[in-house]
């Protein structure tokens, strides 16, 4: 068995920075959708009780708002290539 006594250093591995800015933007657009749907929903399901007589369709509109959203934050972020992810106000 060979001691590594600091001849050779060892050898990390590390992730290339494109996948590093991939999983930040994944991260981000999945806590993103999770945070807006959310939302939505609850503010649906507010409307609903206090307007529309407990129907379900706000419900489900203010889902469908959250998440659309979302989907197109996390779009441009993709599409903007190699630029860092700024934090932006939820």
């Amino acid at each position: 068995m060979a001691d590594n006594n600091g001849s050779q250093p060892v050898a990390r591995a590390t992730k290339p920075v494109s996948e590093a800015l991939l999983n930040e933007k994944w991260d981000r657009a999945i806590s993103s959708m999770i945070i807006r749907s959310s939302l939505g929903l609850s503010f649906g399901v507010v409307f609903s009780v206090l307007l529309f007589k407990r129907r379900a369709w706000p419900a489900w509109v203010g889902l469908g708002f959250g998440a659309g959203r979302a989907w197109e934050e996390a779009d441009s972020s993709f599409r903007r290539g190699d630029s860092p992810v700024r934090d932006a106000l939820l």
